[in-house]
């Protein structure tokens, strides 16, 4: 079930899309400037699990991971207005896109594999990317994810610019 509601009415606001594409640092500001709580969802993921994503993924899989992150965004999209910065792969997932699009504003950050292999070669922490040249892993990453994040009723174009650039036009297509 798609739900079009560009305009924000107080549900939390879940920004989506590749690594790289800025969710963590935009979202923290997006939060300063709406004067509201930011949660990461993997910081959360990593609290709840007492380990690190990538441990995670190592000791059990992406699967274990992906079921433990729909658990914890189910918990976030509580329906108390916050932003919450979301993994790469979360809305892919059918019943966590589902659980955002019917409880929450998602809004894509969406970026051009360059750019994004640019911001994310600065660490070394991305399980989907460990031994691989990242622009080529990210353009395999946007041809499958995409269209999942197409499904965001709100699209905001992450350049290289200031982060209050990527701010204010999410605020501007939310008409906040």
């Amino acid at each position: 079930m798609r739900h079009n509601q560009p305009h924000w009415c107080g549900k939390p606001i879940v920004l989506v899309g590749l690594m790289g594409a800025g969710k963590t640092t935009v979202g923290r500001r997006l939060a300063q400037r709406l004067n509201l709580p930011f949660v990461d969802a993997d910081a959360e993921i990593e609290s709840a699990a007492g380990m690190t994503i990538s441990d995670i993924f190592d000791r059990y899989g992406e699967a274990y991971f992906r079921d433990g992150e729909r658990r914890v965004i189910g918990r976030l999209v509580d329906g108390t207005a916050k932003v919450i910065a979301t993994g790469g792969g979360a809305f892919i997932q059918e019943q966590t896109r589902e659980l955002i699009l019917e409880h929450a504003i998602a809004v894509w950050l969406d970026a051009e594999p360059s750019v994004l292999a640019d911001r994310v070669r600065r660490r070394d922490t991305r399980p989907l990317l460990r031994g691989r040249d990242p622009e080529e892993a990210l353009i395999e990453l946007a041809a499958v994810r995409n269209p999942f994040y197409a499904m965001a009723p709100i699209r905001v174009q992450s350049v290289t610019a200031p982060h209050d650039s990527t701010v204010n036009a999410i605020l501007k297509a939310m008409e906040a």
